[in-house]
């Protein structure tokens, strides 16, 4: 039987403002979970937040696109909202963009990351997750992880990884897919991807089908669903690791930068991505900047083993210090370019009801 390792994210509410995740609803969502591990709709869970978003990590055999799993996460978020409205929480529910379930969650605000797996003897599975940007901020480390050989040393020198990946890269706003693999595609993958506000690496394959896939990435854009800005779509990833796949390592090596993404405050600013442990998921200065964290687990019998905070390493800190200083940097800029995004990307922000009031000001 096959193991299915899912990752749906939404933002409840939260405390103060967007800072982050109230405890006692993590405390709630892991309750509700446990019910359903008793129930055998789930086999393991964990939940964890990245800023101010509250993620549901789970384990099953019902494949991806459950409906049973969606409407259980679907329901996780819908009392945990609930409860954020009753206790005056901030921003209660605004991944939620419909009322009631319609039997898949895609689509309906929550980020959702999925991969079904035939699970190997020893299998590491790594999850990364967002707050404060855009789908496309996971285009640069995953194309680190898995297509530059000077990131990811195995695709060099294990014959394993030397033919390289298929990508399969999504326009967001078509809603279209397109495949192509590495290393002999390279240059029209970044042709692509280098514009992660319209191209989103969706998922990675081995080009072992053996293997199958490799890593998959919630591309939810919320502001095109509601059509109106609702908040950034804090995107996530479950990858796998080791064996056929590149080494953790790897994948951690690819945060290393501090790159620049879209989001940050109010959505409508660029900001350096920064690495923190769960203890630092937290976004307050500017409501940021961007944060990501990383959890690793042993899978086995679908039982996540050994969890480890992977961005909890000193080994970061000199990142950390390189976004504080880019932070400091680019916020000089105030509400200048490209402090603040481009206009062509600021139409779903809340600045285009500040232009209404010149529309018929302008003259010759």
């Amino acid at each position: 039987m096959k193991t299915t390792v899912s990752l749906i994210k939404a933002d409840i509410g939260s405390s103060p403002g967007h800072v982050t995740v109230y405890e006692p609803l993590m405390e709630r969502a892991e309750e509700l979970l446990d019910k359903a591990k008793d129930e055998n709709i789930i086999i393991d869970f964990v939940v964890f937040n990245a800023g101010d978003d509250t993620e549901l990590l789970m384990t099953h055999e019902r494949g991806v696109d459950s409906e049973e799993i969606h409407k259980l996460a679907w329901d996780t978020f819908m009392d945990l909202t609930n409860e954020a409205k009753a206790i005056g929480l901030y921003g209660t529910g605004q991944d939620l963009l419909k009322d009631t379930f319609a039997g898949n969650i895609k689509g309906m605000g929550p980020g959702i990351a999925e991969i079904e797996l035939e699970e190997r003897p020893a299998e590491p599975i790594i999850v990364f997750a967002m707050d404060k940007t855009e789908p496309g901020a996971f285009n640069y480390p995953i194309f680190q992880m898995f297509a530059n050989p000077f990131n990811t040393a195995g695709l060099v020198i294990d014959p394993k990884l030397h033919s390289g990946f298929q990508f399969s890269v999504m326009d967001i706003y078509k809603a279209k897919f397109l495949e192509l693999s590495c290393p002999e595609d390279m240059y029209d993958l970044l042709a692509l991807i280098g514009a992660p506000g319209k191209y989103v690496i969706k998922y990675v394959n081995s080009k072992d089908p053996a293997l199958g896939r490799a890593a998959a990435i919630s591309t939810d854009k919320l502001s095109l669903v509601a059509g109106k800005y609702v908040g950034k779509d804090d995107p996530v990833a479950v990858i796998r690791s080791q064996s056929g796949f590149p080494a953790v390592g790897e994948l951690v090596e690819a945060f290393t930068l501090g790159h620049l993404v879209s989001g940050w405050m109010r959505g409508s600013h660029r900001g350096p991505l920064m690495p923190v442990p769960l203890e630092y998921s937290q976004c307050v200065r500017f409501d940021g900047p961007p944060r990501v964290v990383g959890l690793g687990f042993q899978l086995k019998n679908g039982l996540l083993r050994g969890g480890v905070d992977l961005f909890d390493d000193p080994s970061f800190d000199r990142t950390r210090e390189r976004v504080n200083e880019i932070a400091d940097y680019i916020r000089s800029h105030g509400p200048f370019e490209p402090s603040r995004l481009p206009l062509s990307e600021m139409e779903y922000t809340t600045l285009p009801g500040i232009l209404k009031k010149f529309e018929d000001k302008f003259h010759d």
